[in-house]
C-alpha cells in the first residue's frame, strides 16, 4: 500500500485555508459595507401631524349671466337681428355702469331650428327658428350688483344665470391660513410629544394641500320678465356674504 506523500497533504490544507480566508473576508467586507450603510444613512422614524388653516372673506368680485332668448322668428335672419340687438344694447347699458370690455365673455350662442309636429303628414316641420345668446361679466364694484341686473333687463335680458362670488388676489388670505395651519400642527405635535413621551427630532418634510376653492353661487336663476323685470322694476338687493379658504398643512418629524 502506498503512502500518502506529505507535500500532496500540505497542498491541500494551504488551499482549504486560502479558500476559508477568502470565505472570512467576504462576508466580513458585507459586514462592514452593511455597518457602514447604517453610518451613512441611519433609519429614522417619522411621525407626521396635519392640521387645517381656515379664514373668512369677503368677496371682491362677482359674476353674473346674463341671457338673451328669442321666441320664434319665421326665419334665422329675422331670429338672429332681433337677439343680436338686444345683447347689444345689454352691453351697452352695462358698459354705462362701468362694467369694462376685458369683463364681459360669450359663453353661449345657440341657433336653433323650431318644429311642429303635422299630424296629417306624420312628421315635424321647421316653422321658425329661436336663437339663444349668454355673456357672462365680472363685476368688481359689488355695490352695482342690483343696478347692472336691472339695466340689463330693462334692455332686454330675460334669464339671468347663477351669481358667483370671488376673490380676485388670494395670496394673502392663503398666508394667513397657512399660518393658522402651521400652528395647530406645531400645537399638535407637542401635545402628542407630551402625551405618548415621543421625543420629537428635526424638521424633515412639509406638505400643503389646498382644499379646492369653489366660487360661492347664490342661486339667481330666474326669468326676469316673469317676475316684473325688463319693465322697470326696482333693483334686487343682493347680499354677499363671505367666502371660506381650508388650507392643510402637514409637518413631518424625525422620532429621536
Amino acid at each position: 500500500m502506498e503512502e500518502a506523500h506529505p507535500m500532496s497533504s500540505k497542498h491541500h490544507q494551504l488551499k482549504f485555508t486560502l479558500v476559508l480566508i477568502v470565505v472570512v473576508g467576504l462576508i466580513a467586507m458585507g459586514i462592514i459595507s452593511l455597518i457602514r450603510e447604517r453610518i451613512v444613512n441611519p433609519m429614522h422614524y417619522q411621525v407626521s401631524f396635519t392640521a387645517e388653516g381656515s379664514v373668512f372673506a369677503k368677496p371682491d368680485i362677482a359674476q353674473v349671466t346674463l341671457g338673451v332668448k328669442t321666441d320664434r322668428k319665421a326665419t334665422a335672419v329675422d331670429a338672429v337681428k332681433e337677439n343680436t340687438e338686444k345683447m347689444n344694447e345689454i352691453i351697452t347699458k352695462i358698459k354705462d355702469e362701468g362694467v369694462e370690455e376685458k369683463d364681459i365673455k360669450t359663453t353661449s350662442y345657440n341657433l336653433n331650428p323650431s318644429y311642429d309636429y303635422i299630424p296629417a303628414r306624420g312628421r315635424s316641420e321647421i316653422k321658425g327658428y329661436e336663437v339663444y345668446q349668454e355673456v357672462t361679466i365680472k363685476i368688481r364694484d359689488l355695490d352695482k350688483i342690483g343696478s347692472i341686473i336691472e339695466v340689463a333687463t330693462t334692455a332686454g335680458s330675460n334669464q339671468v344665470g347663477n351669481i358667483s362670488f370671488t376673490i380676485d388676489d388670494m395670496s394673502e388670505i392663503k398666508k394667513q391660513a397657512r399660518e393658522e395651519a402651521v400652528a395647530k400642527a406645531e400645537q399638535k405635535a407637542e401635545e402628542m410629544a407630551e402625551l405618548t413621551g415621543i421625543k420629537l427630532g428635526r424638521l424633515v418634510n412639509v406638505y400643503e394641500n389646498e382644499t379646492p376653492y369653489p366660487p360661492v353661487y347664490r342661486n339667481y336663476a330666474l326669468d326676469m320678465e316673469g317676475i316684473g323685470f325688463g319693465g322697470g322694476g326696482p333693483a334686487p338687493e343682493i347680499q354677499v356674504g363671505q367666502n371660506e379658504i381650508n388650507l392643510n398643512i402637514t409637518l413631518v418629524y424625525e422620532v429621536k
